[in-house]
């Protein structure tokens, strides 16, 4: 695999479609409203590439003036990136793509009545809606942990101010202490991470902390990548990072946030920098508009990413029932690509073309040595199901892994500035 462009990723899922879909308003015809909450990956992508279609009003709702990427935060824990290179002004939608921002938060939506309501009293009509909410998590199911818990022991599950406290534990924390993540059940956002933030805080550790353990008390059996990781931690890391799977702990069932420790069934393990990462769910708006059943998540039609519960909302990123698509950034954006074709087609009669569903995600296990996968989807049967997968194997050579780990960095760079309408 070449490294990454920005034309590359644009034109994985349709983008490029979408140029040759262009809706055709009558003139003197007011131009169709979508709005979108939530200004994440699935978000942002969604209402960029509406709004370049030039004759739809597009409005983003999003209570924040930036976003920091999930993704690439293990590489600021292990102070390998700055916060700052992972952080992006929303305003530049604004400015390059003409998306009005509205910054506020979505409090309730009147599905019939096509409107939302915003925290802020005001009242927004719209044509379509899109929902975009990531995710919010389950925090009663451990006890002891809540979100005032989070601020001693943070799950670092949303980059931003959680990733600079989690740093700064682990920069203070002394040579010889044990580092405990509490790995969630499934499904959760970017499956391989809590592993690959095993995997560079044990490069840290090597660094500065060489005498510091890491305990991974996982509520699974088993984990993405688990072969591609045991092998890195046993090249890099021999004897620093250990992994219980829930079979033999009874999974985490509390927290002592004033003596630091973590509780599972049956023994009670004592961390100097204890990252919980608590079960997770839809966005809360989600739940509240009715797009959420018994599961939690949000079920999409898979072609239009149309909720199947609330006719006229579409769902895209980490908060839908995704079938075998895993809740990644990467997802997000393919969906929200197909989601902004099907919108397209229902307000202005353009084509409708079947979905191109993709997946690609770097996972790093130093800083010079990382894997990848590349998975194909496509809608069958109601559901979304893997069509190809490519994923690194456990033997390549370690020059395979450097360019893969350099390759990472050219992805990152291309697939963000497709979604925040960055670079040229």
């Amino acid at each position: 695999m070449t490294a990454w462009t920005r034309r590359q990723i644009g034109g994985l899922v349709g983008g490029a479609l979408l140029g040759v879909a262009a809706p055709h308003i009558a003139r003197g015809q007011g131009r169709p409203r979508v709005i979108v909450i939530g200004g994440g990956i699935g978000g942002a992508t969604v209402a960029r590439y509406l709004a370049d279609l030039k004759s739809i009003d597009v409005t983003l709702v999003e209570p924040n003036s930036a976003h920091v990427t999930c993704f690439f935060s293990n590489l600021y824990l292990a102070g390998l990136r700055s916060l700052a290179s992972l952080t992006f002004d929303l305003e530049t939608l604004a400015e390059r793509h003409g998306i009005t921002i509205i910054r506020d938060s979505a409090v309730a939506i009147d599905a019939p009545g096509k409107g939302v309501e915003l925290q802020g009293g005001a009242k927004l009509s719209y044509d379509r809606l899109v929902v975009a909410p990531g995710i919010a998590f389950k925090f009663a199911e451990i006890e002891g942990y809540d979100e005032a818990a989070a601020k001693i022991m943070p799950h670092a599950w949303i980059a931003g101010s959680q990733s600079e406290l989690l740093r700064r534990q682990l920069k203070s924390m002394d040579d010889g202490g044990v580092f405990v993540i509490a790995a969630p059940p499934n499904p959760f956002r970017c499956p391989p991470a809590p592993y690959e933030r095993a995997s560079l805080v044990a490069y840290y550790f090597k660094q500065f902390k060489p005498k510091s353990k890491i305990l991974i008390l996982d509520a699974k059996d088993r984990f993405s990548g688990q072969e591609l990781f045991q092998d890195a931690w046993s090249r890099h890391y021999p004897g620093m990072i250990e992994w219980l799977p829930s079979q033999f702990t009874g999974a985490i069932k509390a927290v002592d946030v004033a003596a630091r420790s973590v509780v599972t069934e049956g023994e009670t393990f004592r961390a100097a920098v204890a990252n919980i990462i608590p079960a997770q769910k839809a966005g809360l708006i989600g739940e509240k508009a009715g797009l959420t059943d018994a599961s939690g998540w949000c079920p999409v039609d898979p072609v239009t990413f149309e909720s199947t519960l609330q006719p006229g909302i579409h769902v895209v990123g980490d908060s839908i029932i995704g079938g075998d698509m895993p809740k990644s950034a990467f997802s997000a954006n393919s969906q929200a690509k197909a989601c902004a074709f099907a919108i397209a087609a229902s307000l202005t009669g353009s084509p409708q073309f079947p979905p191109h569903l993709f997946n690609s995600c770097y996972t790093f296990l130093a800083p010079d040595d990382a894997f990848t996968n590349a998975l194909t989807f496509a809608p069958e049967g109601g559901r979304i199901k893997t069509v190809k997968m490519l994923i690194s194997k456990v033997g390549e050579s370690a020059e395979a892994r450097r360019r893969t780990a350099r390759h990472a960095v050219g992805w990152y760079s291309a697939f963000t500035a497709d979604v925040f309408g960055g670079g040229s």
